[in-house]
């Protein structure tokens, strides 16, 4: 009978995450379809901002855009002279490319040639343009970007974000390939064990089922673990984009998941020592985001290193960075897979990491967290004497 419910328990597991893949796949196609609803109801918007400027400049506008009217849209707006210097840039603007641009030639914003050659296209033609751009630094954005002529002397481009919409677009494809290669393995596992329990050698054999009950549980855990690491991966994608814009303490992080890991720790014999000799370390950033990245970091330290072991903690300041280095004493990465290790499944010793739970998406994550709050990271590792990951955040 403990059997019978073993393998009920066993098929309803299986038919949930194949159910929750399709939700999850319906949900994100129905987000991407209101994203391109709200699309087609923007494009209305620019009619009208065009129009304002049409307005603006009957009645006389010579000094420029009044900064009052723009500030209060949601798209980036900059007015551009002759010579391709920012003249006025709103308040959408200032928060996505940064302060103090006014009077800097459009490129050390927007580096795209399409941009600078349409400039002068508008000015000669008195013809406005509408081109997509895509900026890859610092990271992926995408926008649908309309120069409009706004005096002889001067254009106006609105930058409407479609990043979200894309970025939707590619990650449900990604995340339908992902999945279906890597639960296939853990799926096959399931599969043969409970066919060996239902019509094998093992179907009236009670002992044999129980060493196969284990291995069940192990690759049920194993798939519940890479769809949840491939669901937050999706996310951060989703937003990398977004900078944050909240105050946070990096040592008041890293403490808290110092405590958090405190029972990885010990099973591992592990010590956590964190030195950091000022009292604040604040920076821009999101709190949920940045524990992810060092619960990972600690997390794999504890994991990959021998027990008896430490981990070194460091936390650091100067005038423009607050820098961070998680140093441990394990097995080390050999120097040909250090600029690959934070690919998507990637896995230096895949045998090990399996052993230990990876899913080869933990240090994905880390990346694109340390992306999306504008931070550098560096790998430094030996095999056999430990790795140091160095994150450099920008002081606020």
């Amino acid at each position: 009978m403990d059997l019978l419910f073993i393998l009920i328990g066993a098929g309803l597991a299986i038919f949930v995450i194949f159910v929750s893949f399709k939700s999850i796949g319906a949900g994100i196609a129905a987000k991407s379809e209101i994203n391109r609803q709200k699309d087609k109801l923007k494009s209305d918007e620019i009619e009208k901002e065009e129009e304002i400027l049409e307005e603006e400049e009957l009645n006389g506008n010579e000094k420029g855009l009044s900064s009052n009217t723009f500030n209060q849209i949601d798209d980036v707006l900059f007015e551009i002279d002759k010579f391709k210097n920012i003249k006025f840039l709103n308040t959408a603007a200032t928060k996505k490319f940064g302060k103090k641009l006014q009077g800097k030639h459009i490129a050390t914003v927007l580096r795209v040639p399409e941009i600078l050659q349409n400039i002068d296209v508008v000015l000669s033609t008195k013809k406005n343009k509408k081109i997509d751009i895509e900026l890859n630094n610092p990271t992926f954005q995408f926008f649908s970007s309309y120069i409009i002529l706004n005096n002889q002397n001067s254009v106006v481009i609105f930058l409407k974000d479609l990043t979200e919409i894309i970025k939707t677009q590619r990650l449900r494809s990604d995340f339908v390939a992902n999945v279906s290669h890597e639960l296939r393995t853990p799926l096959q596992s399931i599969k043969l064990g409970l066919e060996t329990i239902n019509k094998g050698h093992a179907s009236n054999d009670f002992e044999s089922q129980k060493k196969f009950l284990p291995i069940l549980f192990q690759q049920t855990v194993r798939m519940e673990n890479i769809v949840r690491d491939l669901l937050s991966l999706s996310k951060i994608e989703l937003q990398e984009h977004i900078r944050p814009e909240k105050k946070v303490d990096i040592k008041k992080i890293i403490s808290s998941v110092i405590e958090m890991n405190n029972e990885i720790l010990k099973k591992n014999e592990i010590q956590a020592e964190l030195k950091a000799p000022d009292n604040e370390y604040e920076i821009l950033g999101d709190q949920d985001r940045l524990t992810e990245v060092f619960s990972n970091l600690i997390d794999n330290a504890a994991k990959y290193s021998k027990k008896g072991k430490k981990i070194f903690v460091n936390v650091e300041n100067n005038e423009e960075s607050v820098i961070v280095s998680i140093k441990d004493q394990g097995i080390g990465i050999p120097k040909e897979y250090i600029h690959r290790v934070t690919e998507r499944f990637f896995r230096v010793n895949p045998s090990k990491s399996k052993d230990v739970g990876g899913t080869g998406l933990g240090l994905a994550i880390v990346k694109h967290i340390i992306n999306q709050h504008r931070a550098d990271m560096d790998i430094k590792s030996e095999e056999g004497v430990g790795t140091e990951f160095i994150l450099k955040f920008p002081a606020i």
